[in-house]
């Protein structure tokens, strides 16, 4: 298990996130500025606290790392058993994925005149360090899971809100929906502006 030696990297994500969206950037700015800061966090595999990726057998796990005090934005860690995977689903918000740690595939989907849910182009697999960017605006309906049989994934998003507290939807491939507001699989969140245990790793 890969230890947590560097937690101020999170640290500086959020700060960076934070002055970033005070700047009221337009979308396609904020998913670009912000993909690089992101992609630049999950480059390093050594700042995640092993409490926040730890599997489930039953369903993947979304640890929320981090919400901001306006509710502007949320980092959520998401940790992938072997072979899991969401039902299709969206957002309603500008979202940010970045890979950590195994691999994960990606299939959008588009709405057909009739209504119904078509895949739309190939899954996308995000490795180690990649972004991928979803939203309203540029597609916001996937499906996401595990690329790996065999092993634990983890990968880190990023929210245009409070992510666990948004009342959006899952999908049938006929295009009916069913709203749900997903919450956290933690109820405790990590303090990330504690230095005891930083201090005492040097």
């Amino acid at each position: 298990m890969t230890q947590a030696r560097h937690p101020e990297r999170l640290r500086a994500f959020i700060g960076a996130l934070a002055e970033l969206i005070d700047g009221n950037p337009r979308e396609g700015d904020l998913l670009h500025r912000g993909g690089k800061l992101l992609a630049q966090l999950v480059s390093h595999d050594d700042w995640l606290p092993e409490a926040f990726s730890q599997p489930d057998p039953e369903r993947y796990q979304q640890y929320l790392l981090h919400v901001d005090s306006r509710q502007r934005f949320s980092v959520v860690s998401f940790v992938w058993g072997p072979g899991q995977r969401t039902p299709i689903h969206d957002h309603r918000v500008w979202g940010l994925i970045g890979m950590l740690r195994g691999a994960e595939h990606s299939q959008g989907f588009a709405r057909h005149p009739n209504g119904s849910l078509a895949p739309e182009g190939s899954p996308i697999q995000l490795v180690p360090g990649q972004v991928e960017a979803v939203s309203p605006r540029i597609g916001d309906i996937h499906q996401v899971r595990n690329a790996f049989d065999d092993q634990v994934s983890i990968s880190i998003h990023v929210y245009g809100a409070n992510i666990g507290a948004v009342r959006r939807a899952v999908y049938q491939p006929d295009g009916s929906e069913k709203l749900f507001i997903s919450g956290y699989s933690n109820a405790v969140l990590p303090n990330i502006w504690d230095l005891s245990k930083e201090s005492q790793a040097l």
